[in-house]
């Protein structure tokens, strides 16, 4: 029992020392960056209003370490994200906001079905739009070496929005990985597609305007095409060469037509025919990240929009779950 006290001990003043100095490094961190910062013409007296109460957060580290994107399988994942009563709520979210959302979807061409999924799925319709402080989460992640880089940027582009008085910064509280927002922004996101949909001189990603009208100008622009499929579920044949067969979302590689992939589908009698010339992949996401997955099972043809979705979060079971609830909302509304 003893021992078992000394190890317990031990463990604990090495994990407290690691913290002690990750908070350090930290502090010196944030005093290169304010350098960066006012290179990257953001003002001393912003960053200093802004990055006053910036902390370190460990638990930001062990969140982008552990992501359900990377451990729950296909079937699990994409169940829980689009079960009777996210449909339920979704239906009712759309009852109580038709005239909003049935107009963003005759101005933008985008369906209401595929923003309802997206919110649905991102903050369970506005009920959960996270609590960590984005700033510190952004600071956090740009401090770890894993993406440095892409943090980084984040947050210099969060401080201009700041200092252009285009967001509060105190209201900025969201997810661990600094989105923002009922769709979740990042804010290279907000920079390029948030509309101030209200007229009211302040754009408000946790309003139903402004959030609405941000998400489907976003898809507009990135290229949604409201008439063409996301994905069909397919069996395959053991013949289809391995070449073809996409295990991660980062690049999509070897697509053709359609028509080209189906003597390698069994089920193809169910892939609609007038989308033959339309470019494909083909994905197998649980191969690469669940022990002891089957080669082809579970298997999808792709298309550009889910392409789409995949700019939206780089993962192969967000677009298949957001496609997913996409249509079975379809079939409710």
């Amino acid at each position: 029992m003893k021992l078992i006290k000394y190890i317990f001990i031990i463990i604990f003043i090495s994990f407290t020392s690691s913290l002690s100095d990750d908070q350090t490094d930290f502090q010196k961190w944030k005093k290169d960056f304010k350098k960066i910062a006012l290179k990257n013409d953001i003002s001393e007296k912003t960053f200093d209003i802004a990055m006053a109460e910036v902390k370190f957060l460990p638990n930001v580290i062990k969140y982008d370490r552990y992501q359900p994107e990377f451990y729950e399988n296909t079937k699990t994942y994409i169940s829980k994200r689009t079960s009777k009563k996210k449909l339920s709520k979704g239906v009712d979210f759309y009852k109580d906001n038709i005239e909003l959302i049935n107009t963003i979807e005759t101005k933008y061409k985008i369906e209401k079905e595929l923003l309802l999924a997206l919110m649905g799925i991102e903050t369970n319709f506005g009920t959960y739009v996270g609590k960590m402080d984005i700033l510190s989460s952004l600071a956090t992640l740009s401090f770890d070496k894993r993406r440095s880089e892409f943090f980084s940027n984040e947050l210099l582009i969060l401080l201009k929005l700041i200092e252009n008085d285009k967001i509060d910064y105190k209201t900025l509280y969201g997810s661990w990985a600094g989105a923002f927002g009922f769709f979740q922004f990042m804010p290279s996101t907000m920079k390029n597609y948030a509309i101030d949909y209200d007229k009211n001189n302040y754009i408000n990603l946790k309003n139903n305007n402004d959030a609405y009208a941000s998400a489907a100008n976003y898809l507009s622009q990135i290229g949604w095409k409201d008439d063409q499929p996301c994905f069909y579920k397919i069996d395959l044949s053991n013949e289809i060469p391995e070449k073809y067969l996409n295990v991660s979302a980062k690049n999509l590689h070897n697509k053709k037509k359609l028509k080209y992939f189906r003597k390698y589908i069994y089920n193809n009698q169910n892939l609609d025919k007038k989308f033959d010339n339309l470019e494909s992949s083909i994905i197998t996401p649980d191969k690469d990240i669940i022990p002891d997955a089957e080669n082809l099972n579970p298997a999808y043809i792709v298309f550009d929009n889910y392409e789409i979705i995949l700019k939206w979060n780089r993962s192969l079971r967000f677009s298949l779950a957001v496609c997913t609830l996409k249509d079975k909302l379809a079939n409710e509304l």
